[in-house]
């Protein structure tokens, strides 16, 4: 697993997945490019989604942002998968 240095992947997050057998490495910091998918998703979400809120009204954030992830996986296409969403492409894959 590569993550960034963010806070929430440092000492109790890495020695964890270290000793479920997961190795875990960092990115070098101050390189996002590294993590590009990551990021590249980020932005979607940015865009597509927090911009949208209104936070004072959406008091169920917990279930837009369920919605969100449900639409993001299975209903939008993504240019990185040839227009297929990433349970499409994931299912091609793996038959």
């Amino acid at each position: 697993m590569r993550t960034d240095n963010g806070h929430e992947f440092q000492a109790k997050f890495h020695w964890h997945v270290e000793d479920v057998g997961i190795r875990h490495a960092y990115i070098k910091r101050g390189t996002p490019q590294l993590n590009g998918k990551v990021e590249r998703s980020h932005r979607s979400d940015q865009q597509e989604f927090y911009q949208l809120l209104s936070y004072k009204g959406d008091v169920d954030l917990e279930a837009k942002l369920d919605e969100w992830e449900r639409f993001y996986n299975f209903a939008r296409p993504h240019g990185a998968h040839n227009g297929q969403t990433p349970y499409e492409a994931l299912r091609d894959k793996l038959q």
